[in-house]
């Protein structure tokens, strides 16, 4: 999968900050460097699985809200994609310190 790709597909789709994009394709990535999806479901996952099934996501969600909900699922059904949620998002440095 090309994170460049995703990342822009993420903003075309969704929206969100760049760091909250950044993010989500770095974890998008490392799940499909794992094989994970592929062993579960069979096929290797791609940028297009990635923004339909984010797109499943209540209307309300923001960005990693949808990335967080679509691996709830897969958990649910699958197991062991919970280490690919996104607990936080790096900002940068506090401007402010």
């Amino acid at each position: 999968m090309d994170s460049r790709e995703l990342t822009a597909a993420l903003e075309r789709e969704f929206g969100g900050t760049a760091e909250a994009r950044r993010t989500v394709a770095r974890q998008a990535r490392d799940l499909a460097d794992s094989g994970k999806v592929e062993a579960d479901r069979g096929h290797q996952l791609t940028v297009e699985d990635v923004i339909e099934n984010m797109a499943d996501a209540p209307d309300d969600h923001d960005l990693v809200e949808r990335w967080n909900w679509w691996l709830g699922s897969l958990e649910t059904a699958y197991g062991g994609y919970e280490r690919f949620t996104v607990r936080f998002v790096d900002d940068g440095p506090d401007v402010n310190a």
